[in-house]
């Protein structure tokens, strides 16, 4: 059964929707990335129009990233002053990429310069990730050990103003840290994606954070990022469709949890280069999409005139009427699901390892 999404204005099936949430959320889970840049695509070929797929799912991305910044949280591996001047350039970033936005979108090209980001965005990433994965596979087969290069300078570790980061044990340019906020916000509010695969990389082998550190703070910097972008989205615009929204975070924080488990039982060499195909095909996909389907995006948007339930009347009217307390509510419902979903999955974890304890105590 078809449900219709009063803000996108088109019909969906949410048994696809969950399905391809949970299923983002396993490959977000199982590779340690974010799984916007998979998402976001996979809801503009599902027919919801790229700058509703955007905005949606850069509250997706809230949700989970509260759900996981707390556990982290909860277990000490957050480096707040870092985080903190991450999210100065990312407010900065936010700012620059919501204007481009709006540029795009006054002279109605946005659609194709969302389509086009991603494509030449999925080519770069799915091509250096299949590089590195056959490179690891070829290894593991010779059994070669690479010694890694423990300091490697760059042009960026020279810049001024340098500040003592004790939780990482780092003395830092804040200019270092600011730089990446910057490009990370302004992909994010242009795509709807957290920007975890360039933060995470930067922060491992630009900044030098402790790996045990990097998770951590990268949710907790995608977390304001993403409040930015989620707000300025639905007050600019009304595109954010909580009935999506519900169907996004539920998929994905069910599957996160699946995909983290799995990730500590299986090799994952290589199902990452099957992760680098996936990329590149839907890419090539979106390329297609892009260039030679227009008129099927036309019919999708012609079957959106429909008679509203009182549920979907009310979420319009309230985003119409109401853009700037809609908007803030989109955020505080994202962040009580994502908290929620972080003190169940707490409760669970607790539960399952005192049953371990005395099944272990019982067979002594």
């Amino acid at each position: 059964m078809d449900v219709f999404l009063p803000i996108a204005q088109v019909f969906v099936n949410p048994i696809e929707i969950l399905l391809l949430s949970a299923i983002v959320g396993v490959l977000s889970g199982l590779f340690g990335v974010g799984g916007g840049f998979l998402m976001t695509p996979f809801l503009i070929f599902l027919g919801i129009p790229p700058a509703y797929a955007v905005a949606n799912e850069a509250n997706n991305i809230l949700a989970t990233s509260v759900s996981g910044s707390t556990t982290h949280y909860l277990k000490n591996t957050l480096d707040y002053k870092m985080g903190f001047i991450i999210v100065i350039g990312g407010v900065i970033g936010t700012s620059l990429g919501i204007y481009t936005f709006t540029y795009f979108k006054g002279i109605g090209k946005i659609d194709t310069v969302i389509s086009l980001a991603y494509m030449y965005i999925l080519a770069i990433i799915g091509t250096l990730m299949l590089v590195e994965s056959l490179g690891e596979i070829d290894k593991a087969k010779r059994n070669i050990v690479v010694k890694k290069k423990v300091h490697v300078h760059y042009w960026i570790h020279g810049l001024p103003l340098r500040m003592r980061f004790p939780k990482s044990k780092l003395y830092e340019s804040i200019f270092t840290p600011i730089l990446i906020g910057l490009v990370v916000g302004f992909i994010a509010a242009i795509m709807g994606i957290g920007g975890a695969f360039i933060l995470v990389p930067a922060m491992i082998y630009i900044i030098k954070m402790p790996t045990r550190l990097v998770p951590g703070t990268s949710l907790f910097v995608t977390i304001f990022v993403s409040v930015i972008v989620t707000f300025l989205h639905s007050f600019n615009y009304g595109s954010i469709d909580l009935m999506l929204v519900v169907m996004l975070v539920v998929g994905s924080i069910i599957g996160v949890q699946v995909g983290q488990k799995l990730g500590e039982k299986i090799d994952s060499s290589g199902l990452k280069a099957l992760l680098a195909i996936l990329l590149l095909v839907v890419g090539i996909a979106i390329a297609y999409d892009t260039f030679f389907a227009e008129e099927i995006q036309k019919e999708i948007i012609k079957v959106a005139n429909k008679d509203l339930n009182f549920f979907s009347k009310f979420i319009r009217e309230f985003s119409k009427d109401m853009p700037f307390f809609y908007g803030l509510f989109s955020i505080l419902f994202a962040v009580i699901l994502g908290i929620g979903a972080a003190f169940i999955r707490r409760f669970f974890s607790n539960l399952r390892k005192k049953y371990l304890a005395n099944i272990a105590k019982q067979t002594k």
